[in-house]
C-alpha cells in the first residue's frame, strides 16, 4: 500500500527496532492519506506494552534526545533532526478502544508499517474523501475541551468543513474551553492566526462563541479587520518587497492586536491571560499604543516627532504600518514615506547614527555623568537628522552652544 511505503521512508530509524504490534496513528496517517507532505514530521506510535522501553532503546541506539512525557500513561518521546517520535501505551484493552478515545474520526486511523494493515473503525477515510471533520463522541470533547478549538484549526489547515452535528455539539460545549491551560489555547490560536484560511475559521469560532472567554473584547468588526490585514499585506508586498519577508509569527501579532481591546492596559490584561512571551506582549501593546499616533500624523509632522516615533516603536514598525494601511487612513502618503524610511538602513530618522558619544562629552567638555548627557545626545541626533550638523566637530560645537543657551 502506498502510504505504508511512503511512511516507511519517513521513518528516522530502522523498522526492525519497532515492535510488530506497534501502530502509527493520528495526524501523520491522516496527512499521508491526503498526500500532504511536511518538512518536519511528528510520528505517533501506540502499542499494547513496552512503549517507554522501545523509545529509550531507539534513542540510545541513535544517540537522540529522549524524554518520558507521562510515566503513568507510559508515553515517551524521541527527538530526531527530521522528526519527533512519540511512543505510547494504547488506552483501553485494544487498539480500537484507543482509537475510539480520540477527538475526530479522521484522526482515529491506525497503520501497521509491517503488514500495511489500516485500522479505521470510525470510517475516518470516508471523512477524508468528503472533506469533513466529524467528532468521535461528545464525551471525548468534554474530556479534553481543547479539542473544541482544534476542530477550527484543523479545518483551516486541511481546507475541510466541520460536520453540522459536530459543530452544534462544539457550540454547546464551548464554555468548557475556560478550563484549558492558557498555553495550549494560545498554541491553537497561533495556528489560526498564521494559517492561510485562519481568518475564516476564526470568524466561525467567534460566531460559535468559542473565543469569548479568552478574547473578551472580540467583535465581528475586529474579525473583519483580519481579512483587511491580509489584503493590505498583499498590496504592501508589491510596493515594498521587505513585507514578503515578515514571518507568519510576526504577522500573527498584528492580527492579535486587532482582536484585543484597543486600550493598552485592558489589552495587556487580556494577553496575560493567554500567557504569551514578554516580547509578544510588547509587540502587541506597542502596536496598539502607537497606532493612533501614526494615524494622526500629517504634513506638519516634524522630523523630531518622526524620530521619537521610530525610537519608541523599534522593530514593531512593520506591524503598525500594516495595521495603519489596512484602516485606509487619509495620511497614507506619509505612512508610505515612513515605510521607505524604515526600510532604508541609511535613513537618519529611522536609523540614527551617532556623531559623538557620552564619553566624548565627558572628555571634550568636562561634563560629569548624569541624565543631562542622554538629553544632549538626543538633541545632537535631532540636529543631525535636521541637517544642522554633519560631523563630530560640528556636534561638539552644537553641544557647547546648547549648554550656553541652557545656562
Amino acid at each position: 500500500m502506498y502510504i505504508a511505503d511512503f511512511l516507511r521512508e519517513l521513518l528516522p530509524f530502522d523498522l526492525d527496532f519497532l515492535p510488530p504490534d506497534a501502530y502509527l496513528v493520528g495526524g501523520v496517517v491522516r496527512d499521508a492519506l491526503l498526500h500532504r507532505k511536511r518538512d518536519y514530521i511528528d510520528l505517533d506510535f501506540v502499542m499494547p506494552k513496552g512503549a517507554v522501553e522501545t523509545a529509550r532503546f531507539i534513542a540510545r541506539k541513535y544517540g537522540m534526545g529522549f524524554v518520558v512525557l507521562d510515566a503513568q500513561r507510559e508515553i515517551a518521546r524521541v527527538v530526531f533532526p527530521s522528526a519527533t517520535v512519540d511512543f505510547a501505551k494504547q488506552e483501553g484493552d485494544s487498539l480500537v478502544d484507543d482509537l475510539c478515545r480520540r477527538d475526530y474520526c479522521l484522526n482515529a486511523i491506525a497503520l501497521n508499517l509491517y503488514n500495511k494493515e489500516i485500522i479505521d473503525p470510525l470510517e475516518g477515510q470516508k471523512d477524508l474523501e468528503q472533506g469533513i471533520i466529524r467528532m468521535v463522541s461528545s464525551k471525548n470533547l468534554e474530556d479534553d475541551p481543547l479539542r473544541i478549538l482544534r476542530a477550527y484549526r484543523q479545518a483551516s489547515q486541511l481546507g475541510f468543513t466541520i460536520d453540522s452535528k459536530t459543530r452544534n455539539t462544539i457550540k454547546q460545549l464551548s464554555p468548557l474551553l475556560c478550563q484549558v491551560a492558557a498555553e495550549r489555547v494560545k498554541t491553537e490560536l497561533n495556528y489560526l492566526l498564521q494559517s492561510n484560511n485562519g481568518n475564516y475559521w476564526l470568524q466561525q469560532a467567534y460566531q460559535d462563541s468559542v473565543l469569548s472567554h479568552w478574547l473578551e473584547n472580540i467583535t465581528s468588526e475586529k474579525i473583519t479587520n483580519l481579512f483587511k490585514i491580509d489584503e493590505t499585506l498583499t498590496i504592501l508586498s508589491k510596493k515594498y518587497p521587505q513585507f514578503k519577508n515578515l514571518t507568519p509569527e510576526f504577522l500573527a501579532l498584528a492580527k492579535l492586536s486587532c482582536l484585543t481591546s484597543q486600550n493598552v492596559d485592558i489589552a495587556k490584561t487580556e494577553l496575560l491571560k493567554l500567557k504569551p512571551s514578554k516580547n509578544e506582549i510588547k509587540a502587541v501593546t506597542t502596536t496598539i499604543k502607537y497606532l493612533p499616533e501614526l494615524l494622526n500624523f500629517s504634513k506638519k509632522t516634524t522630523l523630531r516627532e518622526q524620530y521619537f516615533f521610530f525610537l519608541n516603536i523599534g522593530n514593531i514598525f512593520p506591524l503598525i504600518a500594516l495595521r495603519a494601511t489596512s484602516l485606509q487612513s487619509n495620511n497614507q502618503p506619509l505612512i508610505d514615506q515612513l515605510i521607505k524610511r524604515y526600510f532604508d538602513n541609511h535613513d537618519l530618522v529611522a536609523h540614527p547614527q551617532s556623531l559623538i558619544t557620552g564619553n566624548d562629552l565627558i572628555t571634550e567638555l568636562n561634563l560629569k555623568p548624569s541624565p543631562l548627557i542622554k538629553e544632549i545626545l538626543t538633541e545632537v541626533q535631532i540636529a543631525h537628522i535636521e541637517g544642522k550638523i554633519n560631523n563630530s566637530a560640528q556636534a561638539i560645537n552644537f553641544v557647547q552652544t546648547y549648554l550656553d543657551s541652557q545656562n
